[in-house]
Parts: C-alpha cells; structure tokens; sequence
C-alpha cells in the first residue's frame, strides 16, 4: 500500500516545501480580515425571517383567550414577574381634575441616582408642564440587599415625593427586564385612565413637546411641522391626511358617540393652536389608529401602540400578551423585540429618538425627542432649560 501511494507522498513534499512563510502569513491575514469583516458570517447565515425561532414555540392562542377571560390556560406562562411591592403608589394616577391623562412616564432609575431623580422632577417630568395637558412620572426601582442607609434614603424619597415605585428584586442592569415588565404591571393594576405610556431610562434627556407631537402624527414627525402650511399661522385646515385610518366610530365616555361627519364640519372654527390640539385631542378619541405598533398587548379596539425605541402606549391588556409566552431575556429592549418578531408586528421608527447622546447646539435640539448620555444632573438642567426658553421643551 505504501509502495503505491510512495510517488504522492514525494510530490506532496515538494510542493509543500516550495510554500514560503511569508505566503501562509499573507493567507492567514487574508482570512482573518474576512472574518472580521464577517464574510464567512454572511456565507453561512440563514434568512431571520424564516428561521427565527425562540421559545415558547407552540400554539399559545388559545391560553392567552383563557387568561383573558380569567380561566386556567392549558399552558401556564413560562413569565408572570410576580414581585412584591416595597413602594407602591396605587393611587398616583387619580385626579379628580382629569378623567384620562395623556402620558405617563415611567423611569427606570438606579436605587443610588437620587440626583438625576431630582433632576428629572425639575425639569421635563415636573407633571404641570403644561396646564391643560395632564402627565406623570414614576421612577421604577428594584432593592440593593444589605444596604440599610440606602433602602432609609429611598424611604424617605418616597415620603417626601410619593412617586416612586420599589419592588423586592435586586436592582442591576441585567434586571431591566424585569424593572420594564413590572412597570407594566403597574400600569395595568394601578393606571389604566392613561392614553400613553413613555419607558425611559433616568440619563435620557426628553422634550415632553415634542413627544406630543410626536404622538399627535408619529408617520410624519417632525416634517409635519416644517410645512408652512401647517404652521405660522393660527387658522389650519384639517386634511384627510393628517387624520388617523379608522374603521369604526366609537364612544366618548359611554355617553355620546362623535361622528367623523362633526369633525369635519368643525374644521372651520379652528382659529386658535389651542382649538387646532383640541380637535386632535378629539381625532385620537373617536378614531382607531392602524399605524404599526411594536408589539400587541391584547388592547381594547380604540387603542393602539406607537413606539420608538423606548416609547410604548397603553399596555392594556399586558396579562394576556405575547409576553408571558416569550422566554425571559435580560436586555429589555431585545425582549420587545423578541415579543414584537413573535407577534408578526414591524416597530415603528422615528430618527428623533437618539440612542445615543446627540451633540448640542440651541438649534439641532428642536425636534429632539430623546437623547440618551445625560449621566450629569446639572447637564440635563441647563440643556432642558435653554431648550425649554427657545420653545422646544
């Protein structure tokens, strides 16, 4: 057997030995680079779209319909986020003045950054921003086990403000999951008269202006506002396209049904911005928004999510959503996104929010909804306050 395979071992060895070093290294960087640069990644990559698969993977239709109505499901949720509640804030949502607020802001802050907490109460999260547009903001916190002098701080905190929420599981990064999911909770149990929710981390700065108007057209931010048509001057057509698809009329307050015909017969006593939010205000009450949404919670038909990157509306109907069927994931972010790919539903994006921290000027902050990195309490205030002097917050 050696004998015949004898001349191929020789030839082998020539050619083996006419290889230079310096032509292995060349290959050897040559295939390193592609690698890097993730040729062999998009070789061997499969399509997300028809390969995607994370657990839970079975039929889970007919368990959410039993717990929607309050029935054991065949299959019990692989995630409920049954935490304790150190501080609770029941009836933060209730006011006697307004019957639905317009937006709640739900802040994931650290137990330790009393500072940026205080921060966000004196600028964008102060709830009387604005007179006739009734907002909130909570501060969602986890605990720091054997941190006696620290837990006696927050305790205090919450006395004095009474807008923190605290729930028994140890407060790191790799829990926002969970912090983001008890807010939900919380929203669900404690602050269903809400219209719209705002999930924010406590270094984002937020121009609560613009984020209503973000949500007053999220297809067309900020470009609705360039046109010249549409602003510098107080009397404003309403166009067809700048209402909402609808595909039922709907009740206001159980009381008197509004019909689109009125809205539109209306359009021509608009002599004021006021009147012009005030028919907006209306428009979103009667009309159901079919814009694409991050995930589906199950909401009732007069409801919908609009989302950004750390923006979601009306979590609803959060005990029987996808969510609870969708194996827990540490990053937040990627867990709804994980439920929105679940849910065959495409986010919406909007350029406005900055993941990252966008740099400032007085005038590339004007439609800036978010911007993430503003780590220093005293940077959000004088960033916010300017901005707040040029009519942009």
């Amino acid at each position: 057997m050696f004998c015949l395979l004898e001349p191929y071992i020789h030839k082998c060895i020539r050619l083996t030995s006419r290889i230079k070093l310096k032509h292995v290294c060349i290959l050897f960087g040559i295939i390193m680079l592609m690698d890097l640069f993730g040729a062999f990644t998009h070789i061997f990559e499969k399509s997300y779209n028809e390969y995607f698969k994370y657990p839970y993977e079975g039929d889970i239709f007919s368990s959410i319909e039993a717990l929607k109505n309050k029935k054991k499901p065949d299959i019990e949720p692989i995630n409920q986020y049954n935490y304790s509640y150190i501080h609770d804030i029941k009836e933060y949502c209730v006011d006697n003045n307004y019957h639905t607020l317009r937006l709640i802001f739900l802040v994931k802050s650290a137990c330790e950054n009393f500072h940026r907490r205080k921060a966000i109460r004196n600028s964008w999260g102060y709830k009387k921003r604005f007179f006739d547009v009734p907002t909130r903001t909570i501060f969602l916190l986890g605990k720091h086990d054997n941190d006696n002098e620290l837990q006696l701080k927050i305790d205090e905190e919450s006395k004095t403000y009474k807008d923190i929420m605290q729930v028994d599981f140890i407060d790191s990064y790799y829990n926002n999951t969970i912090k983001t999911m008890i807010g939900f909770r919380w929203a669900v149990n404690y602050c269903l008269n809400a219209k719209y929710y705002m999930f924010v981390d406590d270094d984002i700065y937020v121009s609560v202006k613009n984020v209503l108007r973000f949500i007053r057209n999220p297809a067309s931010y900020p470009d609705y506002l360039k046109e010249p048509s549409r602003i510098g001057s107080l009397k404003r057509e309403i166009r067809k396209s700048d209402m909402p698809n609808f595909t039922e009329k709907m009740s206001i307050n159980a009381s008197a049904n509004i019909e689109l015909g009125e809205i539109k017969n209306e359009k021509k006593d608009l002599n004021s911005n006021e009147a012009i939010d005030e028919m907006n205000s209306r428009v979103d009450n009667i009309l159901i928004r079919n814009s694409r949404q991050i995930f589906d919670f199950e909401l009732p038909d007069d409801v919908r999510l609009f989302a950004g990157y750390v923006f979601i509306s009306s979590p609803h109907r959060h005990k029987t959503s996808k969510c609870f069927y969708t194996k827990h994931f540490r990053f937040d972010d990627i867990f709804l996104g994980l439920v929105a790919k679940k849910a065959d539903i495409e986010p919406f994006h909007c350029d406005e929010f900055h993941f990252y921290k966008k740099d400032y000027t007085k005038v590339n902050y004007k439609y800036v909804i978010t911007s993430h990195g503003y780590g220093d309490p005293s940077e959000l205030l004088n960033v916010w306050n300017e901005q707040k002097s040029l009519g942009n917050a």
